[in-house]
């Protein structure tokens, strides 16, 4: 599994989360659901993704948006409607006329490990990838399982919906303008990739520079210069960095212990990785324990945002100011 693989493993969506609706203009969808990424995906038509902050982005048939959350943002045929959204009633397709019709896809991602955010974190508030490699076959599937009704039909949504959202950022990421981050085109390079590959394969054990340097092949004084060049940090630096990121999903199991995390991320007593959680996470561990709990409590607490009709998976109702869910 590359780093890649492992950053994006537990970014899921489920069905309750997205929905698939076909609008006729005037319409102007806004998002509030505070989802940390929304996809879209036009199946038919086009429309304007307008974030709070930021221009308009248009999105066409053949290609993908992302949007990065919290901040709402609203999707339309017009920008100049955007400040204020109309309500609008939506169903799903069957046996329609959709001519002059736009059909919208779009799948809200809750994101709360921290290993994952490493890599999302560097995404602009909206991106738009066209489907010009291996993402776009995908497209006319997706569509057809709106409509099958065999068993297994909505785990089937929910993967293929996934599916997408990483080849939608693996192409991204692949684009010029992307800002992607500094390790991921060290990932590709002949010294600091293999040195990547070896801490992320194993980040438990008591690597060194000089350790490092001769897996890959080299003088350890290249492989510092090469790492620190591309990745904008040392080894050892680097390492600390990603323990505290796994760490701190660890520490999310109710099972796990301060000392078992420790011990799971290459510390031999929990002291020594008290300290070093806190100088990365701002936190000590069991600080951190407390406020996920806390988070949980809070959440499982609340009550669902009332009124109005939610989008469902057929997409048969969506209303603007509601939930995408």
């Amino acid at each position: 599994m590359d780093v890649f693989d492992e950053l994006l493993r537990g970014v899921r969506g489920t069905g309750s989360a997205f929905g698939r609706a076909v609008l006729w203009s005037p319409w102007s969808v806004r998002f509030t659901d505070g989802a940390y990424l929304t996809l879209c995906l036009p199946f038919r038509g086009e429309g304007w993704i307008v974030p709070e902050d930021g221009e308009p982005r248009l999105v066409r048939t053949g290609e993908a948006a992302i949007v990065r959350g919290p901040r709402p943002f609203v999707f339309t045929d017009d920008p100049a409607r955007a400040a204020t959204p109309r309500e609008v009633s939506c169903t799903s397709d069957g046996d329609l006329d959709l001519t002059g019709s736009t059909v919208l896809l779009a799948g809200a991602y809750e994101v709360a490990a921290e290993i994952p955010r490493r890599l999302l974190k560097v995404l602009p508030p909206v991106l738009v990838v066209p489907d010009e490699e291996d993402c776009a076959p995908l497209r006319d599937y997706l569509q057809a399982q709106f409509t099958d009704s065999r068993p297994g039909r909505q785990i089937v949504l929910d993967r293929l919906l996934d599916w997408l959202l990483v080849c939608t950022l693996r192409d991204w990421f692949e684009r010029p303008e992307a800002r992607a981050p500094q390790w991921y085109a060290a990932y590709g390079d002949e010294v600091a990739g293999p040195a990547l590959r070896a801490l992320h394969a194993d980040p438990a054990h008591p690597w060194t520079t000089a350790e490092l340097a001769a897996r890959v092949g080299v003088s350890r004084t290249t492989l510092a210069k090469r790492f620190t060049d591309l990745v904008g940090e040392g080894p050892a630096a680097y390492l600390t960095d990603w323990r505290m990121s796994l760490a701190a999903d660890l520490l999310r199991r109710p099972e796990a212990t301060v000392a078992s995390v420790a011990r799971r991320v290459g510390y031999a007593d929990a002291f020594g990785f008290s300290a070093a959680f806190k100088r990365i996470q701002g936190v000590s561990p069991t600080a951190y324990r407390k406020a996920l709990t806390e988070e949980r409590g809070t959440a499982s607490g609340a009550a669902p945002s009332g009124g109005g009709a939610r989008a469902s998976a057929h997409g048969r109702h969506l209303r603007t100011g509601r939930e995408l869910r």
